[in-house]
């Protein structure tokens, strides 16, 4: 275990999401204000996001989504933020090098999660936000809010940002192994890759080539520098990859995306349309994963375990379940551990 000296100055910040402090609609609008006032999630002119957040959304969707975090709340708190520090405790356990987490909205802030890591004697750090994919909704705004942290409170010290993971052969691996041992223990007969969808503009302003990404069905599969940060295609990567893990035939699976907010473009098909419209394709038995996230929270806990199946059943589904995140899977634990060492190894 690390201790106050840390001889190697070197340490980990894993950073998530983040979520309300508690269930409260006072707590949920603050939280929400954070979340949609960053202009890489709303990527409209301040003024005019500022109208949309707080003319039009807050009035009335904190107290909404209040009630559905009731309905994944647990009693030590948000499960994203209590499974993240679980995760966080075991590969502390497994590191001789410090390892903290933060939130990228809420807490435990950035902020400090680094001056914990700087109090053990840390000024080398590798930050690792916890997202598979990248886009610049979560990847992008987690380093940049990194740097200004920095910048402002931390200018001594160093940073490597550890890319996006979604082809990593022992991250899928842990996510293959995950997703059998569920299919195992339940009745399916199709598996649905759902992913947090995002605007489509996020994904051209994501081009590095300012051509390649045109969004049918050519753009994603042709070879492109894009690719390294085009979200869309790297969630179809890994699902190509973990299906070439489990050797699943392609009439057994297909990928959608979910939680789409406001009315302009976004990734699709929709999961939650696709959900409802499966059973009348004779698909009575479905597995939904849930692979841009590494943490189960509301997103997977209750608009997919809970409101998916509830449109699957009615609309004629048999057997339905969700299989869960990787969370602090053990296996998981190992992939981190792995990219810390191999880190340590390289510097």
């Amino acid at each position: 275990m690390p201790t106050e000296t840390n001889s190697n100055n070197k340490g980990v910040l894993l950073i998530n999401l983040g979520s309300p402090k508690s269930t409260s609609t006072q707590d949920v609008r603050a939280y929400l204000d954070e979340f949609l006032m960053d202009k890489r999630v709303i990527d409209v002119p301040y003024l005019l996001r500022a109208i949309i957040v707080k003319g039009f959304i807050l009035p009335n969707r904190p107290k909404k989504s209040g009630e559905a975090y009731k309905k994944i709340w647990t009693t030590e708190g948000s499960p994203l933020v209590v499974i993240s520090q679980a995760l966080t405790d075991k590969v502390q356990k497994q590191n001789d090098i410090p390892i903290e987490l933060a939130m990228r909205y809420s807490v435990p802030s950035i902020e400090e999660g680094i001056l914990k890591l700087k109090q053990k004697g840390v000024d080398d750090i590798l930050i690792i936000p916890l997202y598979p994919q990248h886009a610049m909704s979560t990847t992008d705004t987690v380093n940049e809010k990194v740097k200004e942290v920095q910048k402002i409170f931390f200018p001594t010290s160093k940073l490597t940002f550890f890319p996006a993971f979604y082809k990593d052969k022992t991250y899928i691996k842990a996510l293959s192994d995950k997703i059998k041992k569920e299919l195992e223990t339940k009745k399916w007969d199709y598996l649905l890759f759902s992913y947090h969808s995002i605007p489509e503009r996020h994904i051209r302003k994501s081009d590095i080539t300012k051509s390649h990404c045109t969004i049918d069905n050519s753009c994603c599969t042709t070879p492109s520098n894009a690719h390294e940060f085009c979200y869309r295609h790297q969630c179809f990567a890994t699902t190509e990859a973990v299906v070439e893990q489990l050797n699943l035939p392609k009439d057994k699976y297909s990928v959608a995306f979910q939680s789409k907010l406001g009315k302009d473009k976004w990734l699709t098909p929709s999961t939650n349309q696709l959900i409802g419209e499966l059973p009348a394709k004779g698909i009575n038995n479905l597995a939904v994963v849930i692979p841009s996230f590494v943490a189960d929270c509301l997103e997977t806990l209750e608009e997919i375990a809970l409101e998916g199946k509830k449109d699957f059943m009615e609309n004629g589904g048999d057997n339905y379940f969700a299989i869960p995140c990787l969370n602090e899977d053990e296996q998981w634990v190992a992939t981190i551990t792995t990219w810390i060492n191999n880190w340590l190894k390289n510097k």
